[in-house]
C-alpha cells in the first residue's frame, strides 16, 4: 500500500482576496517569509497547502509560483486559482470554472490542464490568460472568437512555470463578472508601476465619476461572495 504523503499544492492567486475562503477551511496556517507579498503555508484536511499571492498579471504571477517551487524543490502540485471574467454567457458570478487548458493571448501558447475532482458540478473548457482586465462587455465579446469560456491574468504564467518543473497543473476560479457586465471602473488604468492594482487610483476613478461608486462598492461585495465560494470548492476537491 502507498503510505506516501501527498505532495503539498501551491495555490497561486494575484491577491489575499481570492485566497480567504480557502483559508478559512485551514486549521493551521502561519505566515512565510517569501519574498512575495502575501505567503501563508496552512493545513487543509491532513494536506499542506502553500498560499500564495503577488499582485496581477504574468510576470508577478510567474515570480510567485518560481518562489514557491524553488522552496518546494520542485515537488508540488501547481493551482492556479482566484477571479476570472466570464465569457461564456452561460455562467453567471460566484459560478466555478476549471481550465482544461490555458491559452496564453501574448504568445499563442497553450498549457494542458488537470481537472479536479469534485464532489459538485463546475464549468470546464478553454481559458484565455491575458496581461489586462478584460472591462467591458464588448471586449468580452471578441475575446470569445477564440472560443474560450474565460479570462483571466495569471494563469499562463503559473501553467509555463509548474512546466518548466515538471508539476502537476490545475486551474480554478471563480466568476466575478459574467460575459455581458462591464466593470465600474478600468482596472487596468489603476495599476501601479509595478503592476499592482492600487486602492488610491481606484478610489480616484470612482470619485472622478460618481455614478460609478456603487456599482463599485456592489462588485466588491460579489467579489467576496465568490471568494468564499471558491474555497468552500476547493476545500471540497482532490488534488
Amino acid at each position: 500500500m502507498d503510505t506516501a504523503e501527498p505532495l503539498p499544492v501551491i495555490a497561486v492567486a494575484a491577491e489575499p482576496l481570492e485566497l480567504a475562503g480557502l483559508l478559512r477551511h485551514a486549521r493551521l496556517s502561519r505566515r512565510l517569509p517569501w519574498p512575495v507579498s502575501y505567503a501563508r503555508e496552512a493545513a487543509l484536511q491532513g494536506r499542506r497547502w502553500l498560499l500564495v499571492a503577488h499582485g496581477p498579471g504574468a510576470r508577478l504571477a510567474g515570480a510567485a509560483a518560481e518562489a514557491a517551487l524553488d522552496r518546494c524543490h520542485g515537488r508540488a502540485v501547481v493551482l492556479s486559482t482566484g477571479f476570472c471574467g466570464a465569457l461564456d454567457p452561460a455562467m453567471n458570478a460566484g459560478e466555478i470554472f476549471a481550465a482544461r487548458e490555458v491559452l496564453d493571448a501574448a504568445t499563442g501558447a497553450r498549457y494542458p490542464a488537470i481537472l479536479p475532482q469534485a464532489p459538485q458540478p463546475f464549468h470546464s473548457g478553454l481559458l484565455l490568460s491575458q496581461d489586462r482586465v478584460a472591462v467591458s462587455a464588448e471586449e468580452k465579446a471578441v475575446l470569445r472568437r477564440c472560443n474560450a469560456a474565460a479570462v483571466d491574468m495569471e494563469a499562463s504564467a503559473v501553467a509555463a512555470e509548474a512546466g518548466r518543473r515538471g508539476a502537476p497543473f490545475y486551474c480554478v476560479r471563480v466568476v466575478s463578472d459574467p460575459a455581458g457586465e462591464t466593470l465600474p471602473v478600468d482596472f487596468n488604468a489603476c495599476r501601479d508601476a509595478e503592476g499592482r492594482f492600487s486602492k488610491s487610483r481606484i478610489t480616484a476613478a470612482a470619485l472622478l465619476h460618481p455614478s460609478s461608486l456603487i456599482p463599485l462598492l456592489r462588485f466588491g461585495r460579489t467579489c467576496r461572495r465568490a471568494a468564499l465560494r471558491l474555497g468552500d470548492f476547493l476545500a471540497s476537491c482532490r488534488f
